[in-house]
């Protein structure tokens, strides 16, 4: 075989080879969700080792955004390696313990850890700026050592706290996040999510009892993601738990919702459980007045949403 026919099929080779390489890229660019939402806790003030508390990342475009901080958000953030560094904003929903517990861990160790170089920005309900400011002189001794100590960027330390009303809240790289007021008892201001972008939309209920307003700005959501109680049905109001139900939604009244809503799916978090009743029970209350798809949501568990929502359940060691 001549040099010129050998030189011939090397080019066809390489050829062959980066056009490979190129539909390997377009394919996986046109596979990629839109959105891709995990829960990281789904527990509630619990400590148990099955639910972390509450906590939920989206990742929309280019942005990613976290939804409260519960106990464990940064452990579970590192299991399904994401870094703190590459958060882009915090929202909370109310200022529930169990909601922000692991903030100072998720920012403290996480910009240790990071070097994280821009400010993170947090957005909450009414005394969410008081609250960031008194963290911030109460880790005053921790930042300024690491500062000097560790040599850890001063801009990574800080926290550009917001208080929030109802409305668009966060506008960027085509991502807009949504708080509408829910109802929470006599928690209040409490607050639940709408993340749209490129024509889909996610819901988190955040805390709440049944919400018309949630209804109204949850219609059109692909994944709503609500919380939920069960209790006995004999629970009496003379009982200690009666106000943790009175905070909350039972499953029969989540199928009143998820029937206004339609979204494509439903699935459960902060899932409360009195006196020894079972997730199989919420199941099967809601499935009895809820023929759509519905599912019981676990630590990192995620969804994938594109022109279909699909689950990916964590691998059980």
């Amino acid at each position: 075989m001549t040099r010129f026919s050998l030189t011939i099929i090397f080019s066809l080779l390489v050829l062959i080879c980066f056009a490979q390489i190129n539909a390997n890229k377009e394919s996986a660019q046109t596979n990629a969700p839109d959105i891709k939402v995990t829960l990281l806790g789904t527990g509630t003030p619990q400590p148990i080792m099955e639910r972390f508390g509450a906590s939920i990342l989206v990742e929309a475009g280019s942005e990613v955004l976290l939804f409260d901080a519960g106990r464990g958000c940064l452990q579970r953030l590192r299991q399904i390696n994401i870094s703190y560094d590459k958060i882009d904003a915090l929202f909370l929903t109310h200022l529930h313990s169990d909601h922000i517990v692991g903030l100072p861990d998720l920012w403290l160790t996480g910009w240790l850890i990071t070097k994280r170089t821009r400010p993170l920005k947090v957005f909450g309900p009414t005394g969410t700026d008081t609250m960031i400011k008194y963290l911030q002189m109460a880790y005053a001794f921790d930042i300024n050592i690491r500062i000097e100590d560790d040599k850890a960027p001063e801009e990574g330390s800080k926290l550009l706290a917001t208080d929030i009303q109802q409305g668009i809240i966060y506008e960027n790289n085509g991502v807009k996040v949504i708080a509408f007021q829910v109802d929470h008892g006599a928690i209040k201001p409490a607050f639940g999510y709408r993340i749209e972008y490129n024509g889909h939309a996610v819901v988190l209920s955040g805390d709440t009892k049944y919400s018309e307003n949630l209804i109204s700005f949850a219609k059109g959501a692909d994944l709503l993601i609500h919380e939920v109680i069960i209790a006995p049905d004999t629970l009496s109001k003379s009982d200690p738990k009666y106000n943790i139900l009175m905070h909350h939604t039972t499953p029969e009244k989540a199928a009143k919702i998820f029937n206004e809503v339609k979204p494509k799916l439903a699935a459960y978090s902060h899932i409360v459980k009195l006196y020894g009743h079972t997730e199989e029970e919420i199941m099967k209350k809601t499935k009895a007045n809820y023929p759509g798809q519905i599912i019981m949501g676990e630590d990192l568990m995620s969804f994938s949403i594109a022109d279909s929502v699909s689950v990916n359940k964590w691998p059980k060691k």
